[in-house]
């Protein structure tokens, strides 16, 4: 059984026959200690303070019946570990040649790998987001005159919150509120239509980090915590 708090990615879980439903992964309708085991994928470095991050695995630990395991991935700040560069830095070069393809007109425009300048848009959409944090930080410190960084996409990282750009695929000729748009080159000036670029907050996980949080839990025992392709991942076992 699958949930995501996106209700389009569910629907087309639904189209492929698989059992999928829409919530919030700090509050999941399902009964305690009813799951074999538990996956948690690209989630929980989207939550913006430490003590949602925590209240997350715990209720994943929730869910699992005793001795049931979880699977947790999270974005990691080091996208260069033992000297290996992770495929998120690797497919930079792949990016480019894709966008000559655009500018070609000889292929759909993938998601952009290239972020915006830092315009008045990232600062309106930096500040917004900084006051959701205020309302919503639990009880954490307020930080003064602070903007969230806007990453440059397919380079390291420079700041563990920070906003990542996001350009639809395809594009649209109406300008959405509170969104940036580009244009999407290649093809006549009449076929150019603007994509919108949606900025997703990201707590991206320093290097033992995301094992700390979990032993912190006393329900819970770590099994195992490792480093994958540019993400931290950590094997929980329900005690």
């Amino acid at each position: 059984v699958g949930c995501d708090r996106s209700k389009n990615l569910v629907d087309i879980c639904g189209e492929k026959h698989f059992q999928a439903f829409v919530c919030d992964a700090l509050s999941v309708p399902i009964r305690s200690g009813s799951c074999d085991a538990c996956i948690s994928i690209a989630v929980i470095h989207h939550f913006s303070t430490a003590e949602r991050r925590l209240a997350t695995i715990r209720e994943l630990a929730r869910l699992l019946r005793p001795g049931g395991t979880a699977l947790i991935y999270v974005w990691a700040m080091e996208q260069e570990y033992k000297n290996q560069k992770s495929k998120y830095l690797k497919e930079k070069n792949g990016s480019k040649n894709k966008e000559k393809e655009i500018n070609t007109g000889t292929a759909q425009r993938p998601l952009s790998d290239q972020g915006p300048d830092n315009s008045s848009q990232d600062s309106a959409w930096s500040d917004r987001l900084l006051n959701d944090l205020k309302d919503e930080s639990c009880g954490a410190k307020p930080v003064a005159d602070f903007r969230l960084p806007v990453h440059t996409n397919r380079t390291s990282f420079h700041s563990q919150d920070l906003l990542v750009p996001w350009h639809l695929k395809g594009g649209t000729k109406r300008k959405e509120e509170g969104v940036d748009t580009v244009l999407v080159p290649g093809g006549s000036k009449e076929s150019q239509e603007l994509s919108p670029v949606f900025h997703r907050y990201y707590h991206v996980f320093c290097d033992g980090e995301l094992e700390a949080v979990c032993r912190s839990l006393d329900c819970v025992r770590v099994q195992k915590s490792y480093y994958d392709q540019g993400n931290w991942c950590v094997i929980l076992e329900k005690l």
